[in-house]
């Protein structure tokens, strides 16, 4: 039966055109004419039956079901350009693996360990991108996830099935310089200084002094930022204390950027799980990677 599909170059104008809201600037990102990409999106809009576009005095704007679109074929077009990619850089081989993951795990944890993935694997090619929530591995080019939850989150995942590679435990750190001249801080003396933040953990620095028996008032206070990375940068250049996991910060500790100046460490009810959709047997590619992973994460 013949696919109800429209043209990949009427899809690729539109795609241009519906993020841009120009068809001059479309023109300009695909190398065609402007009079080349109206024709491709009239060309659509009459397959689709519908209106994708409406004229303003500035040029076009989507309309509610142009935009509907847009956001649906976006990412198939971001799959099939990936796909493509892998088949010409692979010659069609199946060695390749495109992975969600938290950013800063997957900077921090997994990148550095990818060249004894190579060693032992060289066949194999791992693509990263970063997601931070959890989503539908149907909707997605995806293979499998790195994610940073707790075991209820993973498990309310659905469609897939996941392994714990690491369970994370946060520790207290700062830059030598806050400390002057002493090395160790009492966990009431953390309590006066600077706190930094994790915007995506707002209760962290609470519920470790709980955790030790010490008053805290100002454990909600301080500046937020998004990612550990983040957070670990602002330590080392002495804006405050971070509470971060050890496993992240293993370079700056190495290198005496960072410091622990109270050794208090805290599993934090949070772990890092490798999350594959449920589809039976992985090929033997994903197969292969979360044997690796999961001795890696062992080691």
């Amino acid at each position: 039966m013949r696919r109800k599909i429209p043209s990949l170059q009427a899809l690729a104008c539109f795609d241009a055109a519906a993020r841009h809201e120009s068809y001059t600037r479309a023109a300009q990102e695909l190398a065609l004419t402007q009079g080349a990409v109206s024709r491709q999106i009239g060309a659509l809009e009459a397959y689709l039956g519908i209106a994708l576009f409406r004229r303003t005095r500035h040029g076009v704007a989507l309309t509610p079901g142009g935009a509907d679109y847009a956001r649906q074929i976006a990412p198939r077009l971001q799959a099939l350009e990936r796909d493509t990619l892998d088949a010409m850089s692979r010659q069609g081989t199946a060695g390749s693996i495109s992975l969600a993951a938290v950013p800063t795990f997957a900077t921090r944890w997994l990148v550095p360990r990818l060249p004894q993935l190579m060693g032992s694997h060289p066949e194999l090619i791992v693509h990263i991108e970063t997601r931070t929530r959890p989503f539908l591995f149907a909707d997605t080019g995806f293979d499998a996830a790195l994610y940073s939850g707790t075991r209820e989150q993973v498990s309310n995942w659905a469609g897939t099935q996941a392994t714990m590679l690491i369970e994370e435990e946060v520790v207290p750190v700062c830059a030598p310089s806050l400390l002057g001249a002493r090395k160790r801080l009492q966990p009431a003396e953390l309590a006066r200084l600077p706190l930094l933040q994790q915007s995506t953990r707002p209760e962290a620095w609470r519920q470790w002094f709980e955790a030790i028996g010490v008053e805290a008032p100002t454990a909600l206070s301080g500046p937020r930022y998004e990612l550990y990375s983040m957070t670990a940068a602002a330590a080392a250049q002495g804006l405050g204390l971070a509470l971060v996991p050890r496993l992240l910060i293993e370079p700056e500790l190495a290198r005496g950027e960072l410091v622990v100046p109270c050794p208090r460490a805290l599993k934090s009810g949070r772990a890092y799980w490798l999350v594959l959709p449920e589809r039976g047997e992985p090929r033997p590619a994903l197969a292969a990677f979360a044997a690796w992973l999961q001795l890696a994460a062992r080691s």
